[in-house]
């Protein structure tokens, strides 16, 4: 089939738009690898056969993927103070995910989420649901510490949001615990405070979404912890874990 100019015009426009969202997803590359490219070529399909397609390979992009697209990300500005990127930890195949807020400084020292006195609390709540921080995975909102552990910009929750979507769609686990109001709203959208979506499921693109308070928060506030446990309870009926 010989195609015409417009033709050629319009598939070059098609793949300039198809970069463009790659591009706003976060997506700095492209691995072209041999093995890769080998990949790539087994899902070509003949066109126009009346013999159904064989099975589509499966194309779900792993954490290591995601990581390596992150690289030593300079996204925004938090990337000139910080020491480590800290992307998460734990099973990648989890049925259950925490999201924080963003590291802090021990995290940002040792490049892992929740290791500091907040990360020590949530280990004891982990525990308290009958589980332990090899069988769940860990990550936050933003990547990079914030200057004094301030709330993150919008511009980078922005920077760093298409990273922690697509590690989740890599996971695809069945519950997300968010943990405080900064996770919370950003992963629901929502403005409503943390004190008010706690307490119930939300819907995140087919996951079960369960806001709840902080451990930082915890330890300035202890009294919460009684409604932290009633979360975690709701949890674990859903789960399977009877309290």
């Amino acid at each position: 089939m010989k195609l015409g100019t417009q033709d050629v015009l319009t598939a070059l426009d098609d793949i300039l738009h198809t970069l463009h969202a790659y591009r706003d997803r976060g997506v700095a590359g492209f691995d072209c690898s041999p093995g890769v490219r080998d990949r790539m070529a087994a899902w070509r399909e003949p066109l126009c056969t009346a013999e159904p397609p064989g099975p589509v390979p499966d194309r779900v992009e792993t954490l290591e993927h995601i990581r390596r697209d992150l690289g030593n990300c300079e996204r925004c500005g938090l990337c000139r103070l910080r020491q480590h990127i800290v992307f998460g930890a734990g099973d990648p195949g989890a049925r259950l995910v925490f999201v924080g807020e963003g590291p802090g400084r021990e995290e940002d020292l040792r490049g892992e989420p929740f290791v500091g006195a907040a990360g020590e609390l949530l280990t004891r709540i982990i525990q308290a649901i009958k589980l332990t921080r090899d069988q769940v995975y860990i990550c936050n909102i933003i990547k990079c510490r914030p200057p004094r552990n301030r709330n993150p910009l919008t511009e980078e929750i922005d920077a760093c949001r298409p990273f922690l979507d697509r590690q989740l769609a890599a996971i695809q686990p069945e519950f997300i615990v968010a943990l405080g109001k900064v996770a919370a709203q950003t992963l629901l959208g929502s403005e409503v405070p943390i004190s008010r979506l706690r307490g119930r499921f939300h819907d995140y693109h087919g996951m079960r979404l369960l806001p709840t308070y902080h451990p930082a928060y915890l330890l300035r506030n202890p009294d919460k912890k009684r409604d932290v446990w009633e979360d975690m309870k709701l949890l674990m009926r859903e789960y399977g874990h009877a309290p």
